[in-house]
């Protein structure tokens, strides 16, 4: 059997509001969760309550979502600050591990 070898490079990521959308996200989580809070007995009684704990969840894990894009999109300004500054260290190799 061939080993899958790509027939093209791969596309540039998509860069676009990405906290906001990150946000967004995490906002319409915590909406789902208090929607669903004051149904609690009939999510409990019909075996669904793992509705209400996957939006929590959603929420939660958004709100590292948000961390983590937010330090992202600074650590990418502050490259682009950077790279503005002086042009030759952004140009420049990063330093390797040489193996023997």
């Amino acid at each position: 059997m061939a080993k899958w070898t790509p027939k093209h490079e791969a596309p540039e990521p998509l860069e676009g509001p990405v906290v906001a959308t990150i946000t967004g996200g995490t906002i319409v989580w915590f909406v789902l969760f208090l929607a669903q809070l004051p149904f609690y007995g009939w999510f409990d009684d019909h075996g669904h309550l793992w509705w209400l704990w996957t939006c929590l969840a959603g929420g939660g894990l958004g709100l590292i979502g948000i961390w983590y894009v937010r330090r992202r999109d600074a650590a990418i300004k502050r490259a682009a600050a950077t790279a503005d500054e002086d042009p030759a260290a952004a140009s420049a190799p990063a330093a390797t591990e040489q193996t023997p």
